[in-house]
């Protein structure tokens, strides 16, 4: 027993930190407020981890050449000796290089700018990422963050050292994404544009299984939150994978081999905030900026869309201002005969088009959509745009599993959501079928959101791993069922989680409704041209 107790210290050290980062936050307005500032707020916790990492470089130095004044000289001619050279120098070489940013005591906005400005110079990666904000900036001649305010900010922040030393990568990466996660629950619509749920990125690359070497890619990549948890769940696959352990052999993939990482993201701000995260987390990758459904960045070298073994993606649910002339000005074969434009309310399965058209022969991807998209369309009159596509991609066996999530865990819809995974080579005993998980009871009641439990998140991951069929929770459906069922392949329609009788979901019955309303409406538009066109 005293053994055991002695090994549980570190989870109190995460939360410390957590909360100090939280506390650091709320120091300029109180929590209420702290979302608002997030911009001011993490690219400085992100400059005092470098500034306490780059000091410990130092010191490694100075203990081979005599001083921290020689280590620094060293350090200034030669960048390579260390990951990022801040060009912080105080007077007493003996103090840390944060000081230069604690003793400002003057015109402290303008010299944080400064100071973000010239580290981001000297560190080309950095550029566009710490020197995006202005910390003198106003708006209608008021301070967005006041002098008063950023000192109390600088001194709550430099109460903790983040070195080395001090924490671990995967500690403090664990705490910024807590930061994040805190700024998401105060974000309202807003947050699901740069946070997913960790417990729902948890799943999707436990069930992905990513080894290590292979390459992520995620085209709406936000803050960077499911490419690290890819990278962490190929960590883990290498210690529990026995031929993975030991030395590279004969190209077997090492432990030791990180994953090659790859991001896009549309709003700058968001994509800053994945740059500052990966880096945090110390793993590498390649973020890119701009609008991926118009202009996906990751090609080959003929110009063609680049693949990957594994592709994780959170886009924003229905979104409809892409048109039919978006779909066919492509020129990367994203949107194929027969599957294409899904209609103008909801782009869902326009992206699910091209995140296939982004997989290896033999890759694996999984997508967060909301529930509609896997039943809108079933059981109606007539044809359905996104029921077509869906029919495409069930009927080229390119849907592995489909998990329904239980309700209110996101933070800008109450919805439950479901994740779509999809296999371009399906084993041969899977082909033909598809896995259907009905998890919307795995859950525990939060604030202010609900939450899937640790032991949770790894049961809903070993019954996708293993298409385990359990009462109530998972089926295994076959083609011919999904297409008797109008290719619906939601698992609340097959899966019933109580004895009594069963209802589908409100949000998902609303969603068709809605598509149904805005599909009647284009119809309408249309007969109308016509009409007008025959002078009627």
């Amino acid at each position: 027993m005293p053994a055991r107790s002695k090994a549980v210290p570190k989870p109190e050290k995460n939360k410390s930190l957590e909360q100090w980062i939280w506390d650091a936050a709320c120091s300029i307005r109180g929590a209420k407020d702290a979302p608002k500032y997030k911009d001011f707020i993490l690219p400085l916790i992100f400059t005092k981890r470098l500034c306490d990492v780059f000091d410990d470089e130092l010191n490694r130095i100075a203990a081979e050449v005599g001083s921290r004044k020689k280590a620094f000289q060293l350090a200034k001619r030669d960048h390579k000796l260390v990951r990022f050279f801040l060009p912080l120098e105080p007077a007493d070489p003996e103090q840390p290089v944060w000081s230069v940013i604690r003793k400002l005591s003057d015109k402290i906005g303008e010299g944080v700018t400064s100071h973000m400005r010239a580290i981001a110079k000297e560190n080309p990666p950095l550029q566009g990422i710490i020197d995006r904000v202005d910390f003198n900036a106003t708006t209608h001649g008021q301070r967005d963050i006041d002098d008063d305010r950023l000192s109390n900010l600088i001194e709550k922040i430099s109460e903790k050292r983040l070195g080395l030393e001090d924490v671990e990568a995967d500690i403090i990466g664990k705490s910024y994404e807590y930061l994040i996660r805190k700024f998401a629950e105060g974000g309202g619509q807003s947050a699901g544009e740069f946070y997913t749920p960790p417990e729902v990125g948890t799943i999707m690359s436990k069930v992905l299984q990513p080894e290590p070497g292979m390459e992520i890619y995620d085209p709406t990549c936000g803050s960077g939150g499911l490419l690290i948890k890819c990278e962490i769940a190929a960590k883990e696959w290498g210690h529990s994978c026995p031929q993975a352990n030991g030395k590279k052999k004969n190209g077997d993939r090492s432990v030791a081999t990180p994953l090659k990482l790859y991001g896009q993201e549309y709003v700058a701000d968001t994509w800053a905030m994945a740059c500052m995260n990966m880096i945090i987390h110390d793993m590498e990758g390649t973020i890119e900026i701009g609008d991926t459904f118009k202009n996906p960045k990751f090609r080959d070298k003929r110009g063609k869309l680049r693949t990957f073994d594994r592709v994780v993606a959170n886009p924003m649910w229905n979104q409809d201002w892409f048109t039919e002339a978006d779909y066919d000005a492509d020129e990367l074969d994203r949107f194929p005969a027969g599957a294409g434009f899904p209609g103008k309310s909801s782009a869902d399965w326009g992206w699910t088009q091209h995140i296939a058209a982004s997989l290896k022969a033999d890759g694996r991807a999984a997508v967060v959509w909301d529930t509609g998209a896997v039943s809108r369309g079933s059981g109606n009159a007539g044809d359905n745009k996104e029921k077509t596509v869906r029919q495409w991609f069930v009927d080229r066996d390119l849907v592995e599993s489909v998990l329904y999530l239980p309700e209110n865990l996101f933070y800008n819809t109450s919805a439950p959501g479901i994740v779509l995974f999809l296999h371009a080579a399906k084993p041969k005993a899977r082909q033909g079928k598809v896995f259907l998980v009905n998890a919307s009871q795995i859950f525990e009641k939060g604030n202010p959101k609900n939450f899937i439990p640790d032991d949770g998140i790894q049961r809903i991951a070993d019954i996708l791993i293993g298409w385990q069929e359990e009462e109530k929770l998972s089926r295994i459906v076959d083609h011919p069922e999904l297409k008797k069922n109008d290719y619906n392949i939601s698992p609340s329609r097959y899966i019933h989680t109580s004895d009594a009788e069963t209802y589908r979901p409100i949000a998902e019955i609303v969603a068709e409704l809605d598509a149904t309303e805005a599909e009647a409406k284009e119809t309408d538009k249309a007969l109308r041209k016509i009409l007008k066109q025959l002078g009627v």
